[in-house]
C-alpha cells in the first residue's frame, strides 16, 4: 500500500470521510499513529471499500519503518444486520481446498472448533479478511508467540499448550478432520460457498435472534428507558393479534395496512379466509422522524404435530401475483434452478410470489460474498451470471417452474385462486411428520409441558354432579 503520494491528514478528516456515503473510488488515507512495540511514530492506512455484493468494510493498515511492526485489520462501517448469523464448516482429512475459502471475521465473531474444546473470542482476534487457513495459523502463532517465557515460569502449562498447538497444527495441515464454527451476533461475518448459488454439502448457515445481552455487547440498549428520548422519536411498534383464516392474507392490501398502522384496514384487508381457530401476531413499526417503516408476521397459538410442505406450479402472470406467507422457519426450492434455501435464510416474510423470487436474488447477493471480486475465476463469475439471468427469466414466464415451501412448522401457506383450495389443481399441500433431528434443532425434544398442564387444570372449574 506504499505510495508517495500518500498525504498524512488529521483523525478527524478520516472519520468525517468514513462517515460519508461512498462506495467505489474513496481515496486512501494516511494518519500518524504511535507503535504499540516500540513507542515510535508509523504511519496507519485507512481505505474504505465495499466487498461487492457484501458489506462496507474499512481497512487499515499499520506500518512502523522503526521496528518493522505490521499489522491489518477490517472494520464494517456499514449497519448491522437485523439478526446474528452462524456458520458450520465440516472440514474432513485431507480436503485441502476448504483452507483456501475466504472468510470475514468481523469484530464481533467468535470462532469455535469443538474437536479441540477451542474457541477464539471477538477482543482475541479483530476482524480480519482471511482464509480458514490464515485465521488458523494466527491462532497457532499467536499461541506459541510466548512459548519460552512460559517454560521458564510454568513448565507444566507451556507442555500443555505445546500438546494443544500439536493438534491445532494437524487442523491446520488437513491431517484431522475438524468443524469450524464461525459465529457472529451482528451478522457481517461470512464463510466463501464455493459451490454458490448451490448449496454447499460441507456449510451450514444459521440465522437467530439475538439475546438481549448480545444486543447489549453490541451497543443497543436493552432497557427502552435509558434512551432518554421519547417513545415517538423512536418510533413506536403497534403490535396486534387476530385471527387468520386459512393462514394467509391479502399482501398486497395487507402489507399497506399494516404500514399505515389502519388498524380497520388490517380488519378488513388481512383476513380474508376463514378459520377463526388461527391466530397470528402482526407487529408494524414506524418512525415519525426519518418515515421508516417495517412490518413483521409471527405465528400465534400451538405448535402443529406436523411439519408441511406446500408446492406450487407456476403457469402465468395470475400465479406471480398470488399472496406468500412465508415463515421464518420455512426453506424455499425451485428444482429448475437446483436452488435451496435453508430456513431462516429469508426469515419471515408476507409477500407475493413475485416479491419472494426478488427477495431470493437480493438474498442470495448478499449472503454469497465476494461474487464478483477480482480473484474470483472466470468461470464462476460466467456461473453467477448465468444464475442470475436464469433467476430473472422465472418473472417473465419463459417457461413454467415450481415453486416450494417446507415448513417444519406449517406456519407458511400460499393463497389458491379459486374460492375451494381443493380445486386450484396447481397447488398441493402435504403434511409429514417431522424427525427427531428436526424436533431436535426446533427444540421440541426437551419440552416438558407437564407443570403447565397441572397447572392449567388446576384452574379449570369443577363440574357438579
Amino acid at each position: 500500500m506504499d505510495n508517495g503520494n500518500d498525504q498524512q491528514i488529521d483523525v478527524g478528516s478520516v472519520v468525517e470521510a468514513v462517515s460519508a456515503d461512498h462506495s467505489f473510488g474513496a481515496p486512501l488515507y494516511v494518519v500518524e499513529s504511535m507503535c504499540m512495540r516500540c513507542g515510535e511514530n508509523g504511519t496507519t492506512r485507512f481505505l474504505l471499500t465495499l466487498i461487492p455484493h457484501f458489506r462496507k468494510v474499512l481497512i487499515s493498515a499499520f506500518e512502523c519503518p522503526h521496528c518493522g511492526e505490521r499489522n491489518n485489520e477490517v472494520q464494517f462501517a456499514g449497519e448491522i444486520q437485523p439478526r446474528g448469523c452462524s456458520y458450520h464448516l465440516e472440514v474432513s482429512a485431507g480436503d485441502v481446498k476448504t483452507f483456501d475459502r475466504q472468510v470475514v471475521k468481523s469484530e464481533s465473531a467468535t470462532i469455535k472448533i469443538p474437536e479441540l474444546d477451542f474457541e477464539i473470542p471477538p477482543e482475541a482476534q479483530s476482524g480480519s479478511l482471511s482464509t480458514v487457513e490464515g485465521i488458523l495459523s494466527r491462532a497457532a502463532d499467536e499461541l506459541s508467540a510466548l512459548q519460552e517465557e512460559r517454560r521458564k515460569v510454568d513448565p507444566k502449562t507451556a507442555e500443555a499448550i505445546d500438546q494443544f498447538l500439536s493438534k491445532l497444527r494437524a487442523c491446520a495441515k488437513a491431517e484431522t478432520s475438524f468443524t469450524f464454527i464461525l459465529d457472529d451476533p451482528a451478522g457481517n461475518s461470512f464463510i466463501e460457498n464455493p459451490h454458490a448459488p448451490s448449496l454447499d454439502p460441507s456449510l451450514t448457515i444459521k440465522f437467530y435472534e439475538r439475546t438481549p445481552e448480545q444486543q447489549a455487547t453490541l451497543g443497543y440498549l436493552t432497557n427502552p428507558s435509558q434512551t432518554g428520548q421519547s417513545e415517538r422519536s423512536l418510533g413506536t411498534p403497534s403490535t396486534q393479534t387476530t385471527a387468520l383464516p386459512h393462514g394467509t392474507i391479502g399482501a398486497t392490501a395487507g402489507h399497506r395496512a399494516i404500514a399505515q398502522s389502519n388498524s380497520t384496514d388490517i380488519s378488513d384487508n388481512l383476513f380474508r379466509y376463514s378459520a377463526p381457530e388461527e391466530e397470528v401476531i402482526v407487529m408494524a413499526s414506524t418512525c415519525d422522524d426519518c418515515g421508516y417503516r417495517n412490518s413483521e408476521l409471527k405465528p400465534g397459538g400451538a405448535i402443529p404435530e406436523k411439519g408441511k410442505k406446500i408446492t406450487l406450479s407456476v403457469k402465468n402472470i395470475t400465479d406471480l401475483s398470488r399472496d406468500v406467507i412465508k415463515s421464518d422457519t420455512a426453506g424455499v426450492k425451485i428444482p429448475e434452478l437446483d436452488l435451496e434455501l435453508a430456513g431462516g435464510t429469508l426469515g419471515g416474510m408476507v409477500t407475493t410470489v413475485e416479491g419472494l423470487v426478488t427477495q431470493i436474488r437480493e438474498s442470495l447477493a448478499r449472503v454469497h460474498g465476494f461474487t464478483f471480486g477480482d480473484s474470483l475465476e472466470q468461470s464462476k463469475i460466467n456461473k453467477w451470471k448465468e444464475f442470475g439471468s436464469r433467476l430473472t427469466k422465472l418473472l417473465s414466464l419463459e417457461q413454467e417452474w415450481t415453486l416450494i415451501l417446507d415448513d417444519e412448522l406449517a406456519n407458511s401457506f400460499i393463497s389458491p385462486v379459486t374460492d375451494d383450495i381443493k380445486d386450484d389443481h396447481q397447488l398441493t399441500f402435504e403434511e409429514y411428520e417431522r424427525s427427531w433431528e428436526q424436533n431436535e434443532e426446533l427444540g421440541l425434544n426437551d419440552i416438558d409441558t407437564s407443570s403447565a398442564d397441572a397447572a392449567y387444570e388446576s384452574t379449570e372449574p369443577t363440574k357438579l354432579p
